[in-house]
């Protein structure tokens, strides 16, 4: 007999060991999941650590059978996005289930509870916990599974999407990631591309660490205004600026992060490509650096020839002139001289057609697909 379901809030100042463990737990089986590093979970979480939560909300929920967890959920009210979009727009994410469809529907009642409770309208996610503070992509894959992920992309098992349809939720919007088997772009790819950078009076550089304080300006400068008026946007703060730049610096070859700026030194636009440092993450089936992972995965990196590009923008008026194609050419080209022998182009929009036709044409295939899902929050019932 099926143990009676529960699904409680985890108040604030209790361990949530239990809820960043039940990851491993719904994933368990699957040789293309790659664990997360707990150290970067548990800091995301971290309510009095994280810049993410001096602007959001969150709550943590699990679902239990018995003293078995069968499911989690967080619930996000994230003013910043909100106050920036004019809406009232609650989200969820760090959604992980067993195949059990009450449990599902459960949780994402309790996330929509707790939301309306807070005036929120409308609830969509996965989000992981915003497009800014990514632990994961959002949205659930949905076509890929044979492949492991890229760094910070989401992986799950196939049955995730039924159970938030079976929740009584709805496609909102599909992300898809490319994959170029070459990095080196077609020869007259490049040659374009340089004609419209001369044209345009542009020019693509390498970041400069040595001056990292005033590129990360540059950098938020461009973020904040390519990506505001975007599907799911919220505006970065310095405090969360500073704290990507302190977490990405130990990681990133600075070979393969570009800034686009004008011959005046303006700067237009921001590529960030990482490592794929799933590579070696999947050699830490605990998700754990210390005391001996750490070894693991420093051995691993050093042999990662793979990569993502994880951010690609450019200001108003310079996004549909070609200049963010020629940005995916010069990075994949600076990555082949680099060593990188292939990389994932992740997430693109399904409707930004601009960006996934520049993909195409430099030979990149569509290998995976992940759903973001959306449901009205009624008012409660008097």
């Amino acid at each position: 007999m099926t143990a009676p379901l529960h699904v409680r809030e985890i108040p604030p100042g209790e361990s949530l060991r239990g809820f960043i463990d039940f990851a491993w737990k719904a994933n368990a089986g699957d040789p293309n999941w790659v664990p997360p590093l707990r150290m970067a979970v548990e800091e995301l979480l971290d309510r009095r650590k994280h810049p993410f939560h001096r602007h959001a909300e969150v709550a943590y929920f699990l679902a239990e059978r018995g003293n078995q967890a069968v499911g989690r959920i967080a619930a996000v009210d994230n003013r910043q996005y909100n106050e920036h979009h004019g809406e009232r727009t609650g989200f969820f994410g760090l959604f992980e289930c067993l195949d059990d469809a009450e449990a599902a529907r459960a949780l994402v009642d309790a996330a929509r509870a707790w939301l309306r409770a807070r005036g929120m309208e409308r609830l969509v996610g996965p989000m992981n916990l915003s497009t800014n503070d990514e632990l994961y992509s959002p949205g659930v894959l949905v076509e890929g599974f044979d492949t492991p992920p890229a760094v910070m992309m989401s992986h799950n098992p196939p049955f995730y999407a039924g159970l938030l349809e079976g929740a009584g939720l709805d496609k909102e919007k599909d992300l898809v990631a490319y994959w170029m088997s070459s990095p080196e772009p077609p020869a007259r790819a490049v040659a374009a591309m340089e004609r419209l950078s001369r044209r345009m009076g542009a020019r693509i550089r390498a970041v400069r660490m040595k001056d990292l304080k005033e590129e990360v300006r540059r950098v938020q400068e461009v973020y904040n205004a390519a990506w505001s008026q975007n599907w799911g946007f919220v505006p970065m703060t310095a405090a969360e600026f500073e704290h990507m730049a302190k977490e990405l610096r130990p990681v990133v070859d600075p070979h393969i992060v570009f800034l686009a700026e004008k011959d005046d030194g303006e700067p237009i636009g921001f590529c960030l490509c990482l490592p794929d440092l799933n590579r070696a993450l999947r050699h830490l089936p605990d998700g754990r650096l210390l005391p001996f992972g750490v070894f693991k995965f420093l051995w691993h990196r050093r042999k990662i020839d793979t990569l993502r590009v994880l951010t690609l923008g450019l200001k108003p008026g310079y996004q549909h002139l070609g200049l963010g194609a020629a940005m995916y050419v010069h990075a994949f080209r600076e990555a082949a001289a680099r060593g990188y022998r292939a990389g994932e182009g992740s997430w693109i929009l399904e409707d930004n057609l601009e960006m996934r036709g520049a993909m195409e044409k430099m030979g990149a295939t569509r290998n995976k697909t992940y759903r973001v899902f959306a449901a009205p929050i009624a008012a409660a019932a008097p």
